[in-house]
């Protein structure tokens, strides 16, 4: 079952056209993905378990199907679509009163944040305890 959320569209994510422009949708899919970990307990960037861990994004992809105008409701339902060792790519929908807007994707790594080059680390176990449920194939 995905994890479900909405977002108003405000005035200012649209263009000239009166439409969402079409960068709003990343900051829609990280919008999501960060409500998606709150509700498991976990977040983007946070200490877990006593070591600093980060999951900075190294793949976005986004399909546009219809168009969002401002003070549109838009529902985002988010899946976990793969559960790498390393890596967690998300798959996001996206649509207004059941008519398709967007298909989006992200793959995060989980790092270890302050080192130089950034460092990848497996999930911890733990943390992916609380991914795994949420579906997607493990790797």
């Amino acid at each position: 079952m995905p994890f479900h959320t909405t977002r108003r569209v405000e005035f200012g994510d649209t263009d000239m056209a009166g439409i969402v422009h079409f960068a709003n949708f990343f900051r829609y899919m990280e919008a999501a993905e960060t409500a998606f970990l709150r509700s498991l307990g976990g977040s983007v960037k946070l200490v877990w378990e006593g070591q600093p861990i980060g999951f900075p994004r190294v793949a976005a992809s986004c399909e546009y199907l219809n168009p969002a105008f401002f003070e549109d409701l838009i529902d985002i339902d988010v899946r976990i679509e793969k559960l790498g060792r390393k890596s967690v790519t998300y798959a996001f929908e996206f649509s207004r009163d059941g008519t398709p807007i967007a298909r989006g994707k992200v793959t995060s790594v989980c790092c270890k944040p302050g080192t130089k080059p950034m460092q990848s680390i497996e999930i911890p176990a733990s943390f992916r305890a609380l991914l795994e449920p949420a579906g997607g194939t493990a790797s």
